[in-house]
């Protein structure tokens, strides 16, 4: 055999046995007679120990960096013991070695400091999965993935398989499509998801489904997006939306314990998609820290109404908030001491042209119960209290104003926010908050193409008390600028998000399971009968032959390892993956084809 043990497990209770272990050479050290050698495996690394015999044997069978190397000798105490390493107080003294494999220099180091860059690391990828800090993030991944299988198998979910080559409904991302050699001129589509399958599959008694399964999505890229993507991907029949959120939000409570040993036991705090976006300007905030967003202009109340709230401002001849659609704010905790030159470097920061905003106005709340601010001259000091009053500043905190048009100026402070969390060091990577997002508008309306698109998918139920004004509504807008006054513009779907730490990381609804209804989503959406049956006619058939209610959701597995192993980028948890242009590296892929595989298609290239 190979080998006896691995290098991560032998410990002081071996010691005197004989032992063989394999693996690659980490280091080596030479003093004078004798040479020291840190072997690495999957495992861990050894210290191995040639005497002065095999060290002039080194001479004639020099090793090097990487080398695969089996050696064979006794377990023994160190004498300089290395508490950093669970193996460091042991070492193998070796009575004889093989070289199995020689290795050419290394392109870059392979320890966790590592000198290689993004592209060299993605080029060699196969060296870097060596790397002790690459191989902690896929163990992580393992053990999520382990742990949400163990929970939903003691649940009663059955893993069932879908297929990858399906037939390509366009409808929100843009669809990998593949050529069929035996059905000249017509494509497969890789997946976005299971979704229709995944309802067939409740169509036909399987009440409880999952899977860990690839989906495919030909969109643009960035740290959190890849081409191809991996989801827990579950569905259940004979449920309502509590049924799926107490389920699902104890899978992902069940991951936590067995994966970071942390016990939540408090329910997961939720709030609907208008208060999100009211209070934190967009649907998946990051509730780890305060700083909630003020309309000072107008305000947000319980019955969903917009009211006047000008008092706050009324009365200053200020053109920029008197001009402004809205006018929002948030207190910063302990920055009125910011100096001139930190409230200009945030002015410089909102005014970059992927925040958008021409200026930032700001109150400095003084412990001293004094207010000072960039626009001094148009408020008194009794106005500069209430709006800092209103926005729940208190002594010593500073309050971030920025002014415009609605939509902009909600997300640009949304994003200020984050970025004053951020800077405050209150968006600990150790530290894991848990939100449910509900009641999400079902449409929402393309300007563009003056029609309603659904929010999440076609395949999402409104709520139960919305299904009525679904089905007695005409869903066609006469003037684009109206759309807000129609009824589908206040219809709510039964969905749901689950949010952790400023991530959507799961997503879903309960599905519309009768024929009529989804008939009507798909006429809402601007599909004629004819286009919703060519793409959809085997979902509508089964609907016809007693679809049970059902619901599921979607997480994404490759987001979740990241925030759970503290990384910005779900690269980092995955073993092949592409860079921002889509790319393999590694294998050069995509590539191009030979002439005999487009002949074999039926397909000529037009590059122009």
């Amino acid at each position: 055999m190979y080998r006896t043990h691995t290098c991560g497990e032998l410990r002081m209770a071996q010691t005197g046995q004989q032992v063989t272990l394999a693996g690659w050479v980490q280091r080596i050290r030479k003093f004078g007679s004798i040479t020291f050698i840190d072997l690495r495996d999957r495992y861990g690394i050894t210290q191995l120990l040639l005497g002065e015999e095999l060290n002039d044997l080194l001479d004639k069978q020099p090793l090097g960096r990487e080398f695969v190397l089996q050696a064979t000798g006794v377990v023994s105490e160190r004498s300089n013991k290395n508490p950093n390493i669970p193996t460091g107080d042991i070492e193998i003294k070796i009575a004889s070695f093989v070289i199995l494999n020689k290795s050419v220099t290394p392109p870059f180091t392979i320890q966790d400091d590592t000198d290689g860059g993004d592209d060299l690391r993605m080029k060699f990828r196969y060296l870097d999965l060596r790397r002790n800090a690459v191989k902690k993030n896929l163990e992580l991944r393992y053990a999520v993935n382990r742990a949400a299988r163990n929970y939903l198998h003691e649940n009663n979910f059955m893993d069932i398989e879908t297929p990858f080559l399906i037939k390509s409904t366009p409808e929100g991302a843009r669809d990998f499509v593949v050529p069929s050699r035996m059905n000249p001129g017509q494509f497969y589509a890789l997946p976005q998801s299971p979704q229709t399958f995944k309802q067939l599959l409740m169509v036909s008694g399987y009440d409880r489904y999952y899977q860990v399964v690839k989906c495919f999505r030909d969109e643009d890229l960035r740290a959190d997006r890849q081409p191809e993507f991996t989801q827990i991907d579950c569905e259940m029949a004979f449920v309502e939306q509590e049924d799926i959120l107490n389920m699902f939000e104890g899978m992902v409570k069940h991951i936590f314990k067995a994966v970071k040993g942390l016990e939540v036991t408090e329910k997961v705090q939720r709030m609907s998609w208008e208060e999100a976006m009211w209070q934190y300007g967009n649907d998946k905030p990051d509730i780890r820290f305060g700083m909630q967003l003020l309309n000072i202009k107008s305000a947000f109340t319980k019955d969903g109404k917009l009211q006047a709230n000008g008092e706050l401002i009324a009365g200053a001849d200020f053109k920029v908030f008197n001009d402004a659609e809205t006018v929002v704010a948030i207190a910063v905790p302990g920055c009125a001491e910011y100096a001139r030159k930190q409230t200009d470097e945030l002015t410089e920061w909102v005014k970059r042209p992927q925040i958008g905003m021409q200026g930032l106005v700001f109150i400095k709340c003084n412990a001293d119960g004094t207010y000072k601010s960039s626009v001094d001259k148009f408020f008194t000091e009794d106005k500069l209290k209430a709006i800092a009053d209103a926005a729940g500043a208190k002594a010593g905190d500073l309050v971030l104003i920025l002014a415009g048009a609605e939509e902009r100026t909600r997300k640009a402070m949304s994003e200020l926010r984050l970025e004053m969390g951020e800077r405050l060091g209150l968006r600990k990577k150790d530290e894991f908050k848990l939100l449910w997002v509900l009641d999400f508008p079902l449409f929402e309306y393309a300007e563009d193409d003056n029609r309603w698109v659904a929010r999440h998918h076609p395949f999402t139920s409104p709520k139960p008390d919305h299904i009525e004004v679904m089905i007695k509504n005409n869903p066609v807008i006469e003037k684009a600028a109206e759309y807000l006054k129609h009824p589908y513009a206040n219809i709510k779907a039964n969905a749901y998000d689950m949010v952790l730490n400023g991530n959507e990381i799961g997503g879903g609804s309960i599905r519309i399971f009768q024929r009529d209804l989804q008939e009507k989503m798909f006429a809402a959406l601007g599909m004629s009968e004819e286009e919703a049956l060519h793409k959809f006619g085997f979902l509508l058939g089964a609907f016809e032959y007693g679809a049970p209610p059902h619901g599921g959701i979607a997480f994404g597995f490759d987001r979740l390892c990241a925030i759970l192993g503290g990384s910005e980028s779900i690269r980092d948890f995955i073993a092949f993956p592409k860079n921002n242009s889509g790319r393999d590296v590694m294998l050069d892929a995509p590539s191009a084809i030979d002439q005999k595989q487009f002949d074999e298609l039926q397909i000529k290239l037009n590059l122009q």
